[in-house]
């Protein structure tokens, strides 16, 4: 009877202090955490794919469970993949080792936690690859070249239209022909002096037609451009663009010849 008793006395004794030293089964653990009522709430809600709701779930069943390593798995798992929020997960994910360091999945946790921090890395300072960085080197070497190019083409714009006003600013001489002298003897209205022979004029036109226009042409300089002829020979573009079909003018080249309208 004494034997019995002490047997059952040190089982106890055992038992006791298995319990005090939180060395329970953890799957029993496990499965107690999961039956919290925010935890289940949270599970229904992923299920759902309400994640957003299942983060707020789970984060209260940690305020009524702060030891539920269950609950920041879940947690870990819905920043990492769901929300992409790299920080809350390796939190999260920490917590989860911490309490339940000898867990299945410990070596898969620590690779999410190292892809975690890789992500907050690049997210926090982004360095571009060797091959990205030298095709952007390009592109800017390239838009500055067609800055440069478009600053010249406005250089050799502006020259042009300051030549232009000038030009058209400095008074052309009139040419006057000499006034004939003034006979002192009045000629009377009535009076007709002709000295062309009587029937001479039979059978023309009162008013002859004036003759043609003789086509004019324009050479075309360096950094002169279809506006600046229009403005310097007194013509419209569309008339100019009419008189040089097939001549796009907004690409003209100096030495190439335009014919110029009448009017």
């Amino acid at each position: 009877m004494s034997l019995w008793f002490r047997f059952v006395s040190g089982a106890c004794v055992v038992w006791l202090a298995v319990v005090l030293s939180g060395c329970t089964p953890s799957g029993r653990s496990q499965l107690s955490e999961e039956k919290e009522p925010h935890f289940v709430l949270g599970k229904n809600r992923v299920n759902a794919m309400d994640f957003q709701g299942a983060i707020e779930a789970f984060e209260q069943s940690l305020e009524a469970n702060p030891h539920s390593a269950t609950a920041h798995f879940e947690l870990g798992w819905l920043y990492d993949e769901k929300t992409s929020e790299p920080a809350a997960a390796i939190y999260h994910y920490q917590q989860y080792l911490k309490l339940n360091p000898n867990a299945d999945n410990a070596d898969v946790i620590k690779q999410r936690i190292y892809r975690c921090k890789q992500q907050l890395a690049a997210d926090v300072l982004p360095l571009p690859s060797a091959p990205a960085a030298q095709q952007q080197l390009e592109r800017l070497s390239e838009q500055n070249r067609q800055l440069q190019d478009e600053a010249g083409k406005w250089r050799a714009y502006y020259a042009s239209q300051l030549a232009a006003a000038k030009t058209n600013s400095t008074p052309t001489p009139v040419y006057r022909a000499p006034q004939p002298t003034v006979n002192p003897t009045p000629v009377q209205p009535a009076q007709n002096i002709s000295t062309t022979p009587a029937g001479a004029n039979a059978g023309r036109p009162t008013n002859p037609k004036p003759a043609a226009a003789v086509p004019r042409t324009h050479t075309v300089v360096a950094g002169e451009t279809a506006m600046g002829i229009t403005r310097k020979f007194g013509v419209k573009l569309s008339a100019l663009q009419a008189a040089n079909p097939g001549v796009n003018l907004s690409r003209i080249r100096a030495g190439q010849v335009l014919n110029l309208p009448s009017s």
